[in-house]
């Protein structure tokens, strides 16, 4: 039994632990997941939560004066950001 348990820990199979907490460290049910969010002692991963907000968060395709914003420009904001960070945290290890 606990040779079963073992094998499925972490899995899609293991109805107790979330999966995507063991192999991530993020879940995107949050609080509202319902299996457990065992936290690591240590993880490779760094969780920036919440860190991008997209230029139409508020009210979705519109910008904050009430125009409708183009998604490729959406899209470009966002390889914007993504670069702009990338090349921020890269200075503070290996890429």
């Amino acid at each position: 039994m606990a040779e079963h348990l073992a094998s499925i820990f972490g899995t899609e199979k293991d109805r107790v632990n979330c999966p995507f907490y063991f192999k991530i460290g993020a879940c995107r049910h949050g609080d509202r997941c319902s299996r457990l969010h065992t936290k690591p002692s240590v993880s490779p991963t760094l969780l920036l939560s919440n860190m991008y907000q997209r230029p139409d968060m508020i009210t979705p395709g519109v910008d904050a004066q009430g125009n409708p914003i183009d998604p490729r420009r959406i899209q470009q904001h966002f390889e914007e950001f993504y670069e702009d960070l990338f090349e921020e945290l890269r200075k503070y290890g290996r890429n």
